[in-house]
C-alpha cells in the first residue's frame, strides 16, 4: 500500500505499460523517460533531457487509462522536439515571456492532442485541442502560433505547465542539464531514430501526424537550415520589409501626440523562390531530399506556405508552383543544366521574391550578375566535386557557385 503523499509507481507504471500496448511504435521512448516526484507540476511535465516529472496527487486521483494518455502526451513533445521548435521560434518571431511560451505550449498541444486519443487511450478532462480553440487539425505547433492570441478563450488553460520540454523554458523544479538521469543529445535522437523506424515499417498503425514525423525523421536537420534562417531573419529586417500597419504594437510616435494611438509598420515575412535542379545528374533521392527541404523552408517564414514557390528548372524552367503541399510538386526534367533560365523565371515573378533558394549538384553555369534579392545555394554531396565527366569534354571543369551567394553542402 502506498503511504500518504507518496507516488504510487505501481499505477503510474502500470498506465506506461497500457500506454505502450496501446501505441507499440512509441514503446522505446516511453521507457526511455525517467520519472522525478514533484509536488510542484500541476499533473505530469518533462524537461528537454527526457525527464519526467510527477505529481502524486495527480496520479492518485487519475484513473489508469487516462494517465496512459497522458504519458503518451507527454513523450509527444520531446519525439517532435517541441523544445527546440519553440527556441527557434521565439527567436525568429521574438517572442519572450513566460505568457509566450504558455501559448507555444497551447500550440503544440494542439499539434499533439488532435491523434493522440482513442484507440485505446482515454482522453483527459481538460486536454487541449485545436477544437477548443476553433481551428482545424493536422497542423503543426508553427502553425496554431499565428492563428491565436492569449485572451478569454484561453483563459482556462493558464494552469497549463508541460515543462521545458514542450516549451524550451526551463523551470525552478527542473534538474537542468547537470542533473541525474538525463539522456545526452545522442541518446535522444537514438531513442527518436528507433520510434521512427517502428513507425515506418509499419504505417497503417499510426496516425498520419506520426508517420510525417517518421518520415521528416531520418532526414536529419542539416546546419544549412540554420543558414537559411539566418538569411530568412536578414530579409525580414531589411529596409522596406515593414509594408502593413498593426495597432497591436501601437508606434514610438504615439508618445508625442498624446491620446492619438498610431500604428506601427509591420514586418511581413519574406518570399522565397525555390529553384529545385531536375537535371539528369541529379538522382531521384535528391529530389525527394529536396522536397523535404521546401517543407522546411515553409517553416523558417513561420508556415506561410502562400510565401513559397517552388521552381523545377533543368535547362528551361517552364512553370512555378505555390507551396500547397511539397508533395504535390511535379519535378519534370531530366535534360540538361542551365540554372540561369531558373534564376530568370524565379526574378520575373510577382510579386518578386525576396530570397532565392537553389538546390542543385552545382554543374550548371551561374548569372554572371548579381540578382535583386539574397541567394542560398544547397549543394547536393559530389564526391570530387572539383571535376565531373562531360561526353564532350572530359577534362570540364564545372564553374563554382558566384561570390554573391550563400553556400552550403546538403547532407
Amino acid at each position: 500500500m502506498t503511504a500518504p503523499g507518496a507516488l504510487d509507481r505501481d499505477k503510474l507504471f502500470a498506465a506506461r505499460l497500457h500506454a505502450a500496448r496501446a501505441r507499440p511504435y512509441l514503446s522505446t521512448a516511453l521507457f526511455a523517460l525517467h520519472t522525478v516526484v514533484s509536488r510542484q507540476v500541476p499533473t505530469m511535465a518533462v524537461d528537454r533531457h527526457w525527464r519526467c516529472y510527477v505529481s502524486p496527487g495527480f496520479v492518485d486521483r487519475t484513473p489508469v487509462e487516462e494517465l496512459a494518455g497522458v504519458w503518451v502526451h507527454e513523450v509527444s513533445h520531446l519525439l517532435r522536439d517541441h523544445h527546440g521548435r519553440s527556441d527557434r521560434v521565439a527567436g525568429e518571431r521574438g517572442l519572450d515571456g513566460p505568457g509566450e511560451r504558455l501559448r507555444m505550449n497551447i500550440a503544440a498541444d494542439c499539434e499533439i492532442n488532435d491523434d493522440v486519443f482513442g484507440e485505446g487511450l482515454v482522453r483527459p478532462e481538460g486536454a487541449v485541442g485545436p477544437a477548443v480553440l476553433g481551428l482545424p487539425e493536422g497542423e503543426l505547433m508553427e502553425d496554431y502560433l499565428r492563428q491565436f492570441r492569449l485572451g478569454p478563450r484561453t483563459q482556462s488553460m493558464s494552469w497549463l505547465d508541460c515543462g521545458s520540454g514542450a516549451d524550451g523554458l526551463e523551470r525552478p523544479w527542473e534538474l537542468g542539464a547537470d542533473g541525474a538521469d538525463g539522456l545526452s543529445e545522442q541518446e535522444r535522437d537514438a531513442v527518436r531514430f528507433r520510434v521512427a523506424q517502428g513507425i515506418t515499417a509499419r504505417p497503417g498503425n499510426a496516425p498520419k501526424g506520426w508517420r510525417r514525423w517518421a518520415e521528416e525523421a531520418f532526414h536529419a536537420p542539416q546546419p544549412w537550415r540554420e543558414l537559411l534562417g539566418a538569411a530568412v531573419r536578414s530579409a525580414a529586417s531589411g529596409p522596406g520589409a515593414g509594408e502593413d500597419y498593426t495597432y497591436g504594437r501601437p508606434a514610438r510616435r504615439s508618445a508625442g501626440v498624446p491620446g492619438v494611438v498610431l500604428p506601427s509598420l509591420r514586418r511581413r515575412p519574406p518570399r522565397v523562390c525555390v529553384v529545385i535542379d531536375t537535371s539528369g545528374s541529379v538522382s531521384d533521392a535528391e529530389l525527394g531530399s529536396a522536397l523535404l527541404e521546401v517543407t522546411a523552408i515553409s517553416r523558417a517564414v513561420g508556415g506561410r506556405r502562400d510565401l513559397v514557390t517552388a521552381l523545377p528548372c533543368d535547362a528551361a524552367a517552364p512553370s512555378v508552383h505555390s507551396l500547397c503541399r511539397a508533395e504535390g510538386i511535379p519535378l519534370v526534367g531530366g535534360g540538361g543544366t542551365d540554372l540561369r533560365a531558373g534564376f530568370a523565371r524565379a526574378l520575373r515573378a510577382r510579386p518578386a521574391p525576396d530570397i532565392v533558394v537553389v538546390l542543385t549538384d552545382g554543374q550548371t553555369p551561374w548569372p554572371r550578375t548579381r540578382p535583386a534579392c539574397r541567394t542560398v545555394v544547397g549543394l547536393f554531396p559530389r564526391a570530387g566535386r572539383a571535376r565531373s565527366w562531360d561526353e564532350d569534354d572530359p577534362d570540364h571543369v564545372p564553374d563554382t557557385p558566384p561570390a554573391w551567394a550563400r553556400v552550403v553542402e546538403i547532407g
